[in-house]
């Protein structure tokens, strides 16, 4: 089907949607997340509602199965730091039991990130058709820093690494101060960044280059969500920073109750994921 492009829509090198008008009339529409999340465009004949037209069901089939892999992931490991802080605030307050619980959340936070990466490589693409989608072979790693999408779940997955990082240090004992801060405070701090850079970069691409609310869009609501949550573990992040002059953390209430919110719209928005599919 002939067509020629008409407007390209994003923000700097990025596009997160594309508007093609059709020969017989009418448009067909590229959105970024749409395609990798549902596995489809929209066409709009003219002066006809506008239709959702899908990739083939292989293409369908690994958004749903990743989907659903990501999203379960992020609502486990989201319930796990809740759990672990709340025994920090109102268990035992033994650290051991904390970051044991931490731990095995932020294994469910890499699956999740690596499933997310994962939907954003093998998403189907557009073809020489505007009104289609191709699917590609499978593939385990790509690498597309043009891509928004790549990029923002790229950033996520290495957050989640150096999330890791801080969690395996956490169970390092008879620590310094100054080791505290480095080996566990920094990791913690660097992750936080790297969650509120990623999420920047979705609230990008839902938006198509414009900070506005889609209350109508729900991936707009789980890419908030999820915003909020990494803004919460920056406060819990930089309420946890140990006062060289005293030996403590700043506020341990707020870092924990950072925590335990943060992680809860991290849930939440796992289990809002769950609807986001083909």
């Amino acid at each position: 089907m002939s067509h020629t492009e008409e407007r390209a829509e994003g923000a700097g090198p990025f596009t997160t949607r594309l508007t093609w008008r059709l020969a017989e009339g009418g448009t067909a529409v590229w959105e970024s997340r749409a395609a990798r999340k549902r596995g489809m465009l929209t066409i709009r004949p003219e002066g006809a509602e506008a239709t959702s037209r899908y990739a083939d069901e292989v293409a369908l089939h690994r958004l749903r199965m990743l989907n659903t892999v990501a999203s379960v992931a992020f609502a486990v490991g989201g319930a796990l730091f809740v759990a672990g802080a709340a025994v920090s605030q109102f268990g035992s307050g033994d650290p051991l039991e904390s970051s044991t619980i931490y731990f095995v959340g932020g294994l469910f936070f890499n699956t999740g990130a690596y499933a997310s990466l994962l939907q954003t490589v093998n998403a189907p693409r557009r073809g020489s058709s505007a009104d289609a989608l191709v699917t590609r072979r499978w593939r385990w790693w790509s690498f597309e820093p043009l891509r928004i999408d790549w990029l923002s779940t790229f950033v996520l997955l290495m957050g989640t690494v150096v999330f890791g990082v801080n969690l395996l240090d956490s169970f390092l004992q008879g620590l310094t101060v100054q080791q505290t801060n480095r080996l566990i405070w920094t990791p913690d701090l660097v992750g936080c960044l790297l969650f509120l850079a990623s999420g920047h970069l979705a609230l990008i691409e839902v938006g198509h280059g414009r900070f506005t609310a889609r209350l109508r869009d729900l991936g707009w609501w789980i890419v908030a969500v999820n915003q909020l949550g990494s803004v919460l573990f920056l406060v819990s992040a930089l309420a946890d920073f140990t006062d060289p002059g005293t030996g403590d953390a700043v506020n341990v209430a707020v870092a924990n109750w950072g925590t335990i919110t943060g992680a809860a719209c991290f849930s939440i928005g796992g289990v809002l994921q769950l609807f986001e599919r083909p």
